[in-house]
């Protein structure tokens, strides 16, 4: 058993039990899965892109990424119903865990000018997308034999009904949410 589901286990489940008084120990918000996603929009004119991110999420993940197709034509975009345009993988179970534990206490700390996540990135549902601007944070990815960087999306998938249960187990789990309270907000001076 990974350590972080371990504790997950013994620690956080029975802490948020209590806090928010729950009647069964099936209510208690847990990690149903996690996908990252590699959108890749010059994959239309270079087919080698798609390869490329392939291969550099398959190292991330340790699992065989599934390619992803455009659901519709978009003609600004020059582009047409199911054509390749991203690659993605679905974590469950033991490596669901194993890349949370390297997600937060390896690649996140490898960030540059790192501050935190944003605390408002929740979808209303309990879900929780985070974007990372380069592969390179995490150090499966050797800096000699990628073509490109490129950014990923990470979403956290939990059983919460609410964004408040969902963000209360990932600050338990050692989520680095940012202290600013205005963190997406671009005010002007």
């Amino acid at each position: 058993m990974n350590i972080m589901q371990e504790r997950y286990k013994n620690e956080i489940a029975p802490a948020l039990f209590k806090s928010f008084g729950f009647k069964n120990v099936m209510q208690v918000p847990r990690i149903k899965k996690v996908v990252v996603n590699i959108g890749l929009g010059e994959a239309l004119d270079n087919p080698k892109a798609l390869e490329a991110a392939t291969s550099d999420l398959m190292q991330i993940t340790g699992q065989k990424p599934v390619q992803t197709k455009a659901r519709k034509s978009i003609a600004n975009f020059k582009l047409r119903e199911g054509r390749l345009i991203g690659t993605k993988v679905t974590l469950r179970g033991p490596r669901m865990w194993a890349f949370i534990d390297r997600l937060l206490n390896v690649a996140l700390p490898r960030v540059r000018d790192f501050r935190g996540v944003s605390p408002n990135a929740f979808d209303g549902r309990g879900n929780y997308t985070l974007g990372l601007k380069d592969q390179l944070v995490f150090p499966e990815i050797e800096y000699d034999k990628i073509d490109k960087l490129r950014g990923m999306e990470v979403t956290i998938v939990t059983s919460a009904p609410n964004d408040d249960q969902a963000r209360a187990l990932l600050q338990m789990l050692g989520m680095p949410f940012s202290k600013s309270p205005n963190f997406g907000d671009k005010k002007e001076a």
